[in-house]
């Protein structure tokens, strides 16, 4: 069994005991997340909605929030001496899935 949602501007295949990594949510450790926005859900037969499947939840258990490691952006425009260099550390939620109704 698994589920298509959207989260965090994305869309994510879920199913029971994935831990995946979200935009920070700003939320608790330990303190439960439902997703509603689930687009696709297939529990032996595929249901698609239209934007979304009615009535379907998926459940999860916070598990910390953090910063990713650092990722660089280098640019060099050729034989123009010029070249900027930034890097910048994503703001996560990572998220148990505990349950897909």
């Amino acid at each position: 069994m698994y589920a298509i949602i959207k989260a965090s501007g994305q869309q994510f295949k879920v199913r029971e005991g994935d831990v995946l990594s979200f935009d920070k949510m700003g939320m608790e450790p330990g303190s439960e997340v439902e997703f509603r926005e689930v687009l696709a859900l297939n529990d032996g037969e595929l249901k698609v909605g239209t934007p979304l499947v009615e009535g379907a939840v998926v459940k999860g258990e916070v598990i910390n929030e953090g910063r990713d490691r650092k990722v660089i952006i280098y640019k060099k425009r050729r034989r123009k001496d010029s070249k900027l260099k930034r890097g910048f550390r994503r703001d996560f939620t990572r998220v148990k899935i505990t349950k897909i109704a």
